[in-house]
């Protein structure tokens, strides 16, 4: 009987270690790895190796927000995007017959010399991008995005894209893909920018609308004395935000 009690709970410990309480340890104090931590979680068999899939020309950083940039633009630090578009530079030297061999080619990259930012710029100009947050779950959760070299290892978004990615700027990851082909790039230009995107595709509502630090602002800015904001600033938000369901205290101007 204390001969089967041993193995029922080494094959329940093999499969679900914990199941009856403390978890069995090591010699060196350290839990056994059972069946079901193989398997569950994020970095379980099935959503790591089975559903997850790591490809070509991809990246990912942590998203910081940068309000100077137009809707349709991204930034990619320089680390990243020199990784992304690493073949379509080291074609740009050869054809411009600047190396003569990948070799070289490799080392100039490796180096970052001037001419190299100097190409990937006018590679970029004609390459746009796409931005997912996972989980994707609708259709503006990828979304096509003009790049553009920024100083840091951050990817920077306008802050009125965040909406449709679910995104905020409290350390949430983006991933950035390279879309290859023609058609690709022409799809991406023609359907995914994200100034082509401002309406919900559920609901047709607006999905291009401030929140967080602009709605504070924008009570600020229109909360105070008449003495206190002044006309042109009152004019531009109305503009921006006439269309938007941003609640405005507009009784004290």
């Amino acid at each position: 009987m204390c001969q089967e009690k041993l193995v029922q709970e080494a094959v329940d410990t093999l499969l679900d270690n914990g199941i009856r309480g403390q978890p069995m340890r090591d010699g060196h104090n350290k839990v056994y790895k059972s069946f079901s931590d193989v398997i569950e979680g994020k970095e379980g068999r099935f959503r790591e190796t089975l559903l997850g899939k790591r490809v070509d020309y991809s990246g990912g950083s942590v998203i910081v927000v940068r309000p100077s940039l137009s809707l349709h633009r991204c930034g990619l630090p320089r680390e990243v995007a020199i990784e992304l578009f690493q073949t379509f530079v080291v074609c740009g030297l050869i054809r411009q017959h600047l190396v003569s061999n990948i070799g070289v080619d490799k080392r100039k990259i490796r180096e970052k010399e001037l001419v190299v930012w100097k190409i990937l710029q006018d590679v970029m100009q004609g390459h746009p991008v796409l931005l997912n947050r996972a989980p994707t779950l609708h259709r503006l959760g990828i979304q096509a995005f003009q790049p553009i070299l920024v100083e840091g290892r951050a990817i920077c978004l306008h802050p009125l894209v965040c909406k449709g990615f679910n995104a905020d700027f409290d350390g949430d990851q983006m991933d950035v893909h390279v879309p290859l082909s023609l058609e690709a790039q022409a799809e991406a230009r023609l359907l995914m920018f994200s100034h082509m995107n401002l309406l919900s595709p559920a609901i047709g509502d607006p999905i291009s609308v401030p929140t967080q630090d602009m709605l504070i602002g924008l009570y600020i800015l229109t909360g105070g004395s008449r003495r206190e904001v002044r006309l042109g600033s009152v004019a531009y938000v109305m503009a921006g935000i006439l269309l938007t369901a941003t609640w405005l205290n507009w009784e004290k101007l």
